[in-house]
C-alpha cells in the first residue's frame, strides 16, 4: 500500500501521531489531476456507495410512488445519527411504504449519535433496526423490491435483482466492468463494493455533475438524489458530523463511509475528490478535506471554515485545555 501522511498530531510539540492515507482529484473525464499517495489503491466504498445504491430506487420514482417527501427519500443515501427527527421520518417511510421494521437486514442497535442513545437509555428503550444508521438504505431497497415484485425476504443477497442493479449502477459511473468490482459484506449485512480511488472520485463528480451520465434515466435519479442530500444535509449525518456540514454548500455532493473512505463532487469545478485515511480514523475527514479545497482554491471560504469549526485543528484535553495540533502534511502532486 503506497499511504503518505495526511495528517500529524503533536501534543507538547513532541509528534504524537501519524494518519496515513492517499488522496485522488480528477477532472470531469476521470483524468488524474492531483494526488497524495496511491490513486490506483482500492477501497471498498463502505457507505460511501450509498448515493449509488439509491440511484434504482430513484429512476424508478420510489418517492413518487410512496409520497414520500425530501427527507424521507434523503435517507435512502443516509448514514442517520438516530436523532428523533431520523426516527420519525423513517417510521413515517414505513407508514407510507408498508414495511415492517423486522424485514430490515440490518441488525437492532442503538443511535451513533452520543445524546441521542443517551435518550434512548435514559428511557429505558431496547435496541431497534430504526436505529442502525443504513437503515434509511434498507428501507429504500425494500419499497423498490416492493414495487417491482421482487422478493424482500432476500433483497440483500448478491444474486438478487436490486443488488445486481446496483452493481450495474456502480460500474456505469465508474466506467469499469462490473467483473473487475471486488464484492464484500458491509457492515449492516448488504454486499459492498471496492474500486481505485480515482474511479470513486470520478464516480462522486459524476454525481455531482450528472450531465456527463450518458443514459437518461440515471442522469435524472443522479441529480434527485444528489439533490435531496443538499436540500436536507441534516438527515444525511446529523448535526455533528461533516456530511451534513459539507452538504450545506449547494456546490457539493459528498458522503463518508467507514475505515476512513470519502468521496466528494464539486460542481461548479467540475472536479471529483476522494480519500482513504488507512487507520479508519474519521475525526481528522474536516482537516484533510478542508486542506483539499484550500489547496485547490476553493472559494467558498465558509465551508471550509465550517469543517475547520467542526474538529478544530487545535486539540484540547478532557478540561478543554489546549494541548496540542494536528497538521495536513500531505503534498497533492500534479
Amino acid at each position: 500500500m503506497k499511504f503518505t501522511p495526511l495528517v500529524e498530531e503533536y501534543r507538547g510539540g513532541v509528534l504524537e501521531n501519524v494518519h496515513y492515507g492517499a488522496i485522488a482529484v480528477v477532472d470531469e473525464k476521470g483524468g488524474l489531476m492531483y494526488a497524495a499517495g496511491d490513486a490506483e489503491h482500492v477501497t471498498f466504498l463502505r457507505s460511501a456507495a450509498k448515493p449509488f445504491q439509491a440511484i434504482p430506487a430513484m429512476k424508478r420514482r420510489i418517492d413518487e410512488v410512496y409520497g414520500l417527501d425530501g427527507r424521507e427519500t434523503a435517507l435512502f443515501a443516509a448514514s442517520h445519527r438516530g436523532e428523533a427527527f431520523h426516527i420519525e421520518a423513517l417510521e413515517s417511510m414505513l407508514r407510507k411504504t408498508g414495511i415492517r421494521e423486522e424485514q430490515l437486514h440490518c441488525c437492532a442497535t442503538y443511535p451513533l449519535n452520543e445524546d441521542a442513545k443517551a435518550l434512548r437509555h435514559q428511557a429505558r428503550e431496547a435496541k431497534r433496526k430504526l436505529f442502525h444508521n443504513c437503515s434509511g438504505k434498507h428501507a429504500g431497497l425494500l419499497a423498490l423490491c416492493k414495487h417491482m415484485g421482487w422478493d424482500e425476504r432476500t433483497y440483500y443477497e448478491p444474486e438478487h435483482p436490486v443488488q445486481k442493479e446496483i452493481v450495474q449502477t456502480l460500474a456505469s459511473f465508474a466506467e469499469v466492468p462490473e467483473s473487475s468490482i471486488p464484492q464484500g459484506v458491509d457492515g449492516c449485512g448488504l454486499p459492498i463494493f471496492a474500486l481505485p480511488l480515482h474511479k470513486i472520485a470520478y464516480s462522486f463528480m459524476k454525481l455531482a455533475c450528472p450531465d456527463r451520465i450518458g443514459d437518461a434515466d440515471t442522469r435524472r435519479a443522479a441529480a434527485a438524489i444528489a439533490g435531496r442530500m443538499n436540500e436536507h444535509p441534516l438527515m444525511i449525518a446529523d448535526s455533528k458530523f461533516v456530511c451534513s456540514e459539507l452538504l450545506q454548500d449547494p456546490n457539493v455532493t459528498a458522503k463518508g463511509g467507514a475505515k476512513g473512505v470519502y468521496g466528494i463532487g464539486l460542481r461548479q469545478e467540475r472536479l471529483g475528490i476522494s480519500l482513504k485515511v488507512s487507520d479508519g480514523a474519521e475525526h481528522v475527514w474536516p482537516c484533510i478535506v478542508a486542506s483539499i479545497l484550500e489547496r485547490l482554491g476553493y472559494r467558498n471560504r465558509e465551508t471550509i471554515d465550517r469543517l475547520y469549526k467542526l474538529v478544530p485543528n487545535v486539540i484540547a484535553n478532557d478540561g478543554g485545555t489546549e494541548v496540542g495540533e494536528r497538521r495536513a502534511v500531505f503534498e497533492l502532486k500534479a
